[in-house]
């Protein structure tokens, strides 16, 4: 079963400081017909805890929780069935597995085993991330991720919004692989990409992270709005 049961949707990022201003995020996107799951991470999971976050959502509407750890499946293989069983309240996980193979299979192993959904990322959206900018990762080594992943039937990825050639790229090489890849992309707007841009390279199952632009704007439910007009435009 998809994660998201929508082809191609947008995904509200609650990067917000508290848990009022998620209620308000929540209640203004999702009756909204397009939005497809909502992200959580660090800025409210530390404070609050991730139960009484997804429970604050989960008042209000029964679409999909993803909790991105920023970054899981970064240290050794045998953490991956702690980090499953302490995320429960989540319905995907995004990983970037940046430590080596053993720890990438561990993770996507122990996530299938708590019915976790995992969505692999192996590129970052921001400058100085590949080796070729002065970075660490080699784009070599983010192939190799997506490419074990793809081993481990994953058909959920996260690649740069803000790189649509890198998008189209990615899209090759796992259907190269065998997999008809959902990608998700964050990136757009604050961080400059362009959602059609984006989709356009992604093809027909995609779905775009939005953070600022969404729970910055003056009036959410009318940005969201705006923003679910692109998908099949």
């Amino acid at each position: 079963m998809p994660i998201i049961k929508l082809n191609k949707s947008i995904i509200p990022s609650c990067d917000v400081s508290d848990l009022t201003k998620l209620k308000n995020l929540v209640k203004e996107t999702c009756s909204v017909s397009g939005i497809g799951a909502y992200k959580i991470g660090l800025e409210l999971c530390i404070p609050y805890g991730i139960c009484q976050v997804t429970d604050l959502i989960r008042k209000q509407t029964d679409l999909p929780i993803i909790y991105d750890h920023q970054k899981a499946a970064t240290d050794i293989p045998e953490l991956g069935e702690k980090f499953a069983k302490a995320v429960k309240g989540a319905d995907a996980v995004i990983l970037f597995p940046f430590t080596g193979p053993e720890t990438e299979i561990a993770w996507i192993k122990a996530c299938k085993k708590e019915k976790l959904g995992a969505i692999v990322g192996g590129e970052m959206t921001h400058k100085g991330f590949l080796e070729s900018e002065g970075g660490f990762i080699s784009e070599k080594e983010a192939l190799k991720i997506y490419g074990i992943a793809a081993q481990e039937k994953i058909n959920d990825f996260v690649v740069p919004g803000n790189k649509p050639e890198k998008i189209k790229m990615y899209k090759a090489f796992l259907e190269a692989h065998g997999i008809k890849p959902i990608f998700y992309f964050p990136g757009l707007i604050a961080q400059g990409g362009d959602i059609t841009e984006s989709a356009k390279a992604a093809g027909e199952r995609w779905h775009a992270i939005v953070g600022r632009a969404l729970y910055n704007a003056k009036d959410i439910n009318k940005a969201a709005k705006g923003l679910v007009r692109n998908l099949n435009s």
